[in-house]
């Protein structure tokens, strides 16, 4: 099989893009007192290299899911990345409605891949 028509391929690569993504949104709230040109430099300096990886991932992606399951998939490795950022890098606790909030898209990613019917 073809390394691009892998399932775990995408994956992997939407999690690696949403690394550097969260930190180019989010990563800046630490240096609040650089300038705000500065961080939009840099955080647009991390981004290029979110869409290195998030093009190729729906690309080869879009060979094994549907475009809606891509969007789905990266919409729970986004909260999943986001909420260990947020804890670890940032400081910030969990709470529970955030868990149930993640449970519900756990159920969303879990309809999107429900087999045709």
């Amino acid at each position: 099989m073809n390394l691009t028509q892998s399932r775990w391929l995408p994956v992997l690569l939407l999690t690696c893009s949403n690394l550097f993504m969260t930190f180019a949104w989010y990563g800046h709230l630490k240096f609040k007192s650089r300038p705000l040109f500065a961080v939009i430099l840099a955080s647009w300096g991390i981004a290029f290299f979110e869409y290195v990886l998030q093009v190729p991932a729906n690309r080869w992606g879009s060979s094994v899911y549907s475009a809606t399951q891509l969007k789905i998939l990266q919409e729970f490795i986004t909260l999943t990345v986001f909420g260990a950022f947020a804890t670890f890098y940032l400081g910030e606790g969990l709470r529970w409605n955030h868990l149930a909030a993640f449970g519900c898209l756990l159920a969303a990613v879990a309809f999107a891949f429900l087999p045709k019917v």
